[in-house]
């Protein structure tokens, strides 16, 4: 959007006239805290005073008007959002300011104002000098709602190359009916010159990127990693927030916060003290202490950034472990949005020793877009040269959005992912939140995911232990390979001779003996051609435990997923050997099929059918995807029902899943639901045996409680997970939102409290509303609470749960065809029954996608154990394996 040329006009002639009296204002040319819509002076809670903005230390527009915020959120201070100041046409502020560059910070709390309602506002916001576009079409609403936020503020940073005016120009949108633009606090302060001189890696390009030292950039994210929030008053340098990285953890494994040791020396050496305070540097975020568990997962972390900028992503690192004070004890390789940034990053190397403080910039090309999309930072042991420590650190961040070639900074509005008034969760990453969202009654947002990070956190940490007895760290070394680019695997065949892990195999076994004749066996050479070399651009998920990309074989004709995986992860040659045996041997058309493997080249390699439609969980929440239908959902978790009913009832021996969610279900061209991901499976007990005993393994939110607790394993745990699965599909929110109030951090827990309340109709996703019929909304959420039973035995077994939903997808299908009920509307009002006395036909459910008869149980397994897999076609999407894409529980 071009700046209006009657601004032009308006800021020539006011800046004129203020020039001619600028040497008689009292302000000291500067900084500026500026409280809008109010006069005076007044404090806010970190005692900073705030000067009302008809201070004569600068001016602006007449044409303007002060108001009051109709209501006020419990979240919100009083100052500086309980004012605003309303722009009903294009309108200027001008600070007289000293030359260097500036942080200008734009504080917005959406509520009605007098007659202006919080929805009408859209406005956009130019900043000169550079005529820098910093808003455009903005909706802070909206905003704050994607946010689940009541009020918030964004900081741009403005490079004044000469001294005179910064002038901040609000512009209501033209094409929006009753818009206008408003504003309630802004700040302007000095700061030094914090991007510096010196170039940077353009991630992915394998090139150096300069800066332009006049660049307006905006702060994305500023985050203490592994410590508690840092307030302004702690940041004296430059006043700055930095919040804790707890909400942008991604996966069950968010590593351990760890603080400094006791009597270290700390140190700015080679770095400006304002870079970061010194509370940043003296904590940090590590993998922990169990070397074999760090080498199986990322430590990782997503941010949500706008497309079509550059992003300069700054790491700060500071060696706070006393025990780590020479090369090659913690070595790491930094991954930024799914690419090597560093491939053997050592703190000590850079900063010179323990306790002083580093930090190290790279560039991050974001490709253009309409919709906001999730930059990834990812850490992972560098193991090649044996360091002492299987390990990673990171003790702060920051996310810069450099502006564009013409001046732009403004991105798309941040999409909500539920309405304002859901209860669900979803919604974007929190930059810069000054908060908690009233609409779900969160009084403050450290309240919130304090409360439900304790849980995890408590959660992981009995995991952890009974999965290991604890014991004193040791240097560990991994074999390396001599040849350029390959790994530390051992080739399968040797690997169960030589491993010491256990695995349920003969020691003797080799790869000679897996089964050829249903498992394609392909070569190194085949499959760098199928994926053109390994390229960057085929990758549709990576993690943990390797990446996943789209490739053709077999000339092009055929589309498969490819993951190749991590070489630096024990777990992953268990995993690829249980992947191998057990797929080669399962055929079913609700199991994703396995094409082939690759062992060349000390490689792990699989080979998969391509999923046209990815994950379950992707056309859920947090996704762009149009919402599924009621039916679509019914027919998606029927056919992953018959899927797993095959697996405990079809195959020669029961097989237990141990890992069902939603991102283990994909979807083919024909929204036919696949179960996949079987590296955590086990051979179910025998005939003279109730169980098998085993480590817990699985994902948090979906684990067994009695499993957790016992470490028995039975089939009754796939059901409890698929339990989950159910309210998941029906409320379209996490598993785990610690986000939210302590008691609705866990689905499991919150749907099992509303339905035993009679309000579970409150909280389904509001899309379905009005259009699930109230006899097939009870049957499914009977179904779904019987398999959350607290004991196995009390659980229906998975073919009673897959005939409960057949029954329930009739109900449906007979309550639409009639056109004779009112749909559940969350209204929780009682409903009589639709169908009485009718009896179910009995049906082949395994014939196609989506059986409008009911079955029993006796006909659906007979039909189900000779089902042979489909030839599945087509198949896509970046969560093509939840385990890389997801690496929780792992």
């Amino acid at each position: 959007m071009g700046f209006p040329f009657s601004a032009c006009l308006m800021f020539a002639v006011v800046t004129a006239l203020f020039l001619s009296v600028a040497d008689k204002s009292t302000a000291a040319e500067g900084d500026y805290v500026v409280n809008c819509g109010d006069s005076g002076q007044k404090f806010d809670t970190d005692r900073r005073t705030w000067t009302g903005d008809d201070s004569s230390n600068f001016s602006r527009s007449q044409n303007t008007l002060a108001a009051g915020a109709a209501t006020q959120a419990s979240s919100v201070p009083q100052v500086p959002y309980m004012t605003a100041r309303i722009f009903a046409s294009d309108s200027t502020y001008f600070f007289p300011i000293s030359p260097g560059r500036k942080f200008v910070r734009l504080h917005f709390y959406p509520t009605n104002y007098g007659n202006h309602t919080a929805g009408d506002s859209r406005f956009a916001v130019v900043v000169f000098p550079g005529n820098v576009t910093l808003l455009r079409n903005f909706s802070a609403s909206q905003t704050a709602q994607a946010l689940s936020v009541d009020y918030f503020f964004w900081e741009y940073s403005i490079n004044v190359t000469t001294g005179g005016f910064l002038n901040l120009t609000f512009s209501p949108s033209p094409d929006v009916p009753n818009s206008y633009a408003f504003v309630n606090g802004i700040e302007i302060l000095s700061t030094p010159d914090i991007l510096g001189s010196e170039s940077s890696l353009l991630v992915g390009k394998s090139t150096q990127y300069t800066v332009d030292p006049n660049v307006a950039f905006q702060t994305m994210y500023r985050l203490n990693a592994g410590g508690s929030r840092v307030p302004p008053p702690k940041d004296a340098q430059l006043f700055r927030t930095w919040e804790t990285d707890e909400n942008y953890i991604f996966g069950a494994k968010g590593g351990v916060e760890f603080p400094k040791s006791t009597n270290l020396t700390f140190s700015y050496a080679g770095v400006p003290n304002y870079m970061a305070p010194q509370l940043v540097y003296e904590t940090a975020r590590i993998m922990g202490g169990d070397a074999k568990l760090n080498l199986g997962y990322n430590l990782t972390w997503t941010f949500s950034v706008d497309p079509g900028f550059y992003y300069l992503v700054r790491l700060h690192f500071c060696e706070i472990d006393a025990r780590i004070t020479r090369q090659n004890e913690r070595v790491f390789t930094i991954y930024l949005d799914k690419q090597t940034a560093a491939p053997d990053f050592d703190v000590i190397v850079l900063s010179k020793g323990v306790g002083n403080a580093i930090f190290k910039d790279f560039v991050v090309p974001v490709a253009d877009g309409t919709e906001q999309r999730d930059l990834w930072l990812e850490l992972h042991p560098y193991t090649v040269f044996g360091p002492t420590y299987n390990d990673a650190i990171l003790n702060g961040l920051e996310i810069f959005k450099l502006s564009s070639d013409n001046g732009i900074l403004a991105g798309p509005n941040r999409v909500p992912m539920l309405p304002p008034n859901s209860d669900g969760g979803g919604g974007a990453p929190l930059p810069k939140v000054e908060g908690g969202s009233s609409k779900s009654n969160v009084a403050a947002i450290g309240g919130a995911v304090g409360g439900g990070l304790a849980v995890l956190l408590l959660v992981g940490a009995v995991v952890f232990t009974m999965r290991r007895k604890k014991k004193k760290l040791v240097p560990q070394k991994e074999e390396t390979s001599t040849s350029k680019g390959s790994s530390g695997w051992l080739p399968l065949s040797l690997y169960v001779k030589k491993s010491s892990v256990s695995i349920k195999t003969s020691a003797s076994r080799s790869s000679a003996s897996l089964p050829a004749n249903l498992c394609r066996h392909f070569s190194f050479a085949e499959i760098e051609a199928a994926t053109n070399g390994f390229h960057e651009s085929l990758i549709l998920g990576v993690g943990g435990f390797g990446k996943v990309y789209r490739g053709q074989i077999d000339g092009g004709s055929t589309e498969v997923a490819i993951k190749r995986a991590n070489p630096m992860a024990e777990q992953g040659i268990r995993e690829f050997q249980t992947e191998i045996e057990l797929l080669s041997k399962l055929r079913h058309r609700h199991l994703v099929s396995l094409i082939g493997y690759c062992e060349e080249n000390r490689e792990m390699i699989l080979v998969y059918d391509y999923m046209a439609h990815g994950t379950l969980r992707e056309h859920l929440y947090k996704t762009q995807n149009p919402p599924l239908s009621w039916k679509q959902r019914l027919d998606i978790c029927i056919g992953a029902a018959r899927g797993l009913h095959y697996l405990h009832t079809g195959a020669k021996h029961t097989i237990i899943h141990r890992d069902v969610k939603t991102t283990n279900i994909l979807l083919d061209e024909k929204w036919v639901a696949k179960v996949s991901d079987f590296g955590l499976s086990k051979t179910g007990p025998t005939l003279d045996r109730t169980h098998v005993s085993t480590v817990v393994k699985g994902s948090f939110g979906y684990l067994d409680p009695e499993y957790f607790r016992r470490q028995v394993l039975t089939e009754k745990s796939d059901v409890y997970s698929f339990g989950v699965v159910l309210f998941e599909v029906l409320c379209a929110r996490p598993v785990l939102d610690p986000r939210l109030p302590k008691e609705q951090v866990s689905l499991a827990e919150w749907a099992l409290r509303c339905q035993k309340k009679g309000v579970l109709d409150q909280i389904i996703d509001p899309y379905l509303s009005g259009k699930i019929a109230p006899q097939c909304f009870k049957k499914f959420a009977e179904t779904a609470e019987n398999c959350l039973a607290d004991r196995g035995v009390d659980r229906p077994s998975v073919g009673d749960v897959l005939w409960n939903l057949e029954f329930a997808l009739q109900l449906q299908e007979s309550a639409d065809e009639g056109g004779l009920f009112s749909g559940v509307s969350g209204s929780g009002d009682d409903v009589a029954p639709l169908l009485v006395g009718e009896t179910p036909q009995s049906s082949d459910p395994s014939t196609d996608s989506r059986s409008t008869g009911v079955t029993s149980i006796s006909t659906f397994s007979m039909g189900d154990r000779s089902i042979i897999s489909d030839s599945s076609e087509g198949l896509t999407s970046s969560g093509v394996f939840s385990q890389i894409l997801d690496p929780k529980g792992r």
